[in-house]
This record gives structure tokens, C-alpha cells and sequence, in this order.
């Protein structure tokens, strides 16, 4: 039997959410059935290139500047499928899949794309192709219920949508119980470390996370924080940091190809976010035993059951962090209740073989009905 050919078709392959499940998937795909190729167009975001290789992944990249220089690459990457042989192609984030879309129309080759996001919260650019787009491929998932409501209630497509929930690699994402990376910072031995992995933007109110960090300190000296990650809005968020004169205790370690240590280091995961699909950080962090505190923003509060897997607080309520994380200082045993259950729950539903499984078996349906 030949392997089915798929062709993922992704903006950049940063250390963003989506762009770090596409190594994680490929290391648990089944490699005997299938073979996966990746085109990305943004050079300069390549974090994830060598480990898509290391897994098995073939890699190209079409160099485009600009969002319309992307989909004038629609014709090498026809060229591209009819070289390779592929049977499917797999697109992830708006950009990505409006070039798909327009590969569709031109060859018929089925095509898949993952909303990552809510339809609420894009430009009013992006909206507007994405609806007119829309049907110009054979399935659609969404990372979380909210998504695919989002994608129903805005597009009403007339093409299949489904969920499809992110899971994480529960084998790969394990404490090792290391301080080391509190050792390379300089952070106390005792010390209660909160952490973040996040892109710099608006929706991860990295200030407002700041502020939850410096009110807990008025009465916790011993609270430390770590924010892996960076983006537009560094700036910004690095003056709050000074203003705060939280220089010696909230360290920003930029972007990490390898995040696991870091996790190791948080005893909390704290997201302050106005609005979220399905966070990757947030499953990586719960497998990693980190105790999760968050707004209940998009898909987490179809992650975290409040008071169960984690705490949650209403979006616009944010300063409920404080409180809630008070609730963890104060009660040592309750934490280490919070990072158990946390991983108990990635582990039996958002286990990232759950998910390659599901995603097969769709690969499987559309492939043999080309």
C-alpha cells in the first residue's frame, strides 16, 4: 500500500501554538502509512524547522514578505503537489489557508484547515476573505467548542466543520523535577515561581499579568516569575516591567526552541488572556505539573473545570488572579493537589495520541475519496 502524501501549509514555523504541534504530531504519526511534507513562508521564523526534520518531515520554504506575496506562491505550490505526489494538503491559520483555498479551486486536491482562533476576534480584512472563502475546501476543525461555534455562528459554512481539540505529547511533556534553570537565574531554592509561555501580544495582557505578579508580591517576597516567549508589544510590556521595578524577579528568557526546563521551573501557570482558541502552552504547562491559574478565556474553560483541574476567573475579572493564586500560597498542599490533577486531566483528554488518531482517520476519509 502507498503512503498517503500530506502537505502542511502553515504562515511560519515559530514558536507559536500551532506551529509547535506540527513536530509533536509528526514524532507519534504513523510513518508507515503516511508522509508528511510542510511549506512555510516566512524565513526568519524557523524555530521549528530542524525539529520537523529530526521527526521525518520534508521542509520548504517560499519566501513572501507579505500576505500577498503568500498567495501569489499558489502556483509553486501546484507545482509543488503535482512534483510530490501529494494527496492532501493541511492548512493551519487564516493566511495558510486562503492560499489553500485558492490551490483547491485550481487542482481539487482535498484540503483541511485548522481555526485556531475565534472569527470575532480578526480583522475585519481577514473576516471578510475567510467567509468568502470559506467553502473552497473539503473540512474544517476547530481547536475548541468556542471555535467551531465562532466558525458556525459567523461563516455558517456549507462545508463540514468539526472540533478537533489540541492535545499535547503527555510522554514528552514530563517533569524532571529540576531546579536548574532556578539555578541559571538566580531564583531561590524555596522561591514559588510563576510562569508564562506566550507571544507578545494584546490578548495575552502580559501587563495585566505584571500587575498580578507585583500585587502577590506586596505579601509573598518569595514569588518569582518567568515569561518565555516574545512579540510586537515587548516594549511595552518591558516598561510596565521597570516601572514595576520587577527587574530582579520576573525574568524574560525570550524565545525557546526548547521549553520543558522552564516548565519545570513554574509551579504556577498563570494566563491572564482576554480571548484564546485552545492553548498549547496551557496543555504543555498541565503535562508538565504545572498548577494552573487563568482566566476562563476561549477554549480553557473547556481545559480547566474550575476548582478541579485548576482555578479559573472571569475574563474581564483579571485581578481575581490575585486571590486566586493567594489560595495556592496559603495552602502548600492544595497546590500540589493542582499540579496533579492538572496533568491527570491532559492525560485523559488532550492526550496529543488521542488527537493524531482522530486526525488520521479523517486524513484516511478524505484521501480515499479523492
Amino acid at each position: 500500500m502507498s503512503k498517503i502524501k500530506i502537505l502542511h501549509i502553515i504562515k511560519s514555523l515559530g514558536r507559536g501554538g500551532a506551529e509547535m504541534l506540527l513536530p509533536e504530531t509528526l514524532k507519534i504519526h504513523n510513518k508507515d502509512r503516511f508522509e508528511f511534507h510542510y511549506i512555510y513562508f516566512l524565513p526568519w521564523k524557523d524555530q521549528m524547522v530542524s525539529s520537523i526534520e529530526k521527526a521525518g518531515g520534508r521542509v520548504t520554504c517560499l519566501e513572501a514578505k507579505d500576505n500577498m506575496r503568500l498567495l501569489f506562491q499558489y502556483k509553486n505550490i501546484i507545482d509543488y503537489c503535482e512534483q510530490h505526489k501529494i494527496d492532501l494538503i493541511h492548512c493551519h491559520l487564516p493566511w495558510a489557508g486562503f492560499v489553500g483555498r485558492l490551490v483547491y479551486k485550481k487542482t481539487g486536491i482535498p484540503v483541511i484547515y485548522s481555526e485556531h482562533n475565534m472569527q470575532e476576534r480578526y480583522h475585519i480584512a481577514t473576516k471578510s476573505i475567510n467567509k468568502l472563502t470559506f467553502n473552497s475546501q473539503s473540512l474544517v476543525f476547530g481547536v475548541s467548542n468556542d471555535v467551531t461555534d465562532s466558525i458556525k455562528r459567523n461563516i455558517n459554512p456549507n462545508i463540514p466543520v468539526k472540533t478537533l481539540l489540541n492535545g499535547v505529547n503527555t510522554n514528552s511533556f514530563i517533569s524532571n523535577h529540576t531546579d536548574s534553570i532556578k539555578k541559571d537565574l538566580g531564583i531561590p531554592e524555596n522561591a514559588v515561581v510563576i510562569g508564562n509561555v506566550a507571544v507578545f501580544r494584546f490578548q495575552k495582557r502580559l501587563v495585566e499579568w505584571l500587575k498580578v505578579i507585583d500585587e502577590l508580591r506586596k505579601e509573598n517576597g518569595n514569588i518569582y516569575g518567568i515569561i518565555v516567549g516574545a512579540g510586537p508589544l515587548e516594549d511595552e510590556i518591558k516598561e510596565e516591567w521597570e516601572k514595576l521595578n520587577l527587574q530582579d524577579t520576573v525574568f524574560f528568557v525570550g524565545l525557546q526552541t526548547e521549553v520543558r526546563p522552564y516548565f519545570d521551573a513554574m509551579d504556577i501557570f498563570m494566563m491572564s488572556s482576554s480571548f484564546e482558541g485552545l492553548p498549547i502552552a496551557l496543555l504543555e504547562a498541565m503535562s508538565m505539573e504545572c498548577a494552573i491559574v487563568s482566566t476562563d478565556a476561549g477554549g480553557i474553560k473547556e481545559v480547566i473545570r474550575n476548582e478541579k483541574d485548576g482555578l479559573t476567573v472571569p475574563i474581564n475579572e483579571w485581578r481575581c488572579l490575585v486571590p486566586a493564586i493567594q489560595l495556592l500560597l496559603d495552602d502548600h498542599d492544595k497546590l500540589e493537589y493542582f499540579k496533579k490533577a492538572a496533568r491527570v486531566r491532559v492525560e485523559e483528554s488532550f492526550s496529543l495520541e488521542r488527537m493524531v488518531s482522530e486526525l488520521e482517520n479523517f486524513y484516511i476519509d478524505l484521501a480515499s475519496n479523492e
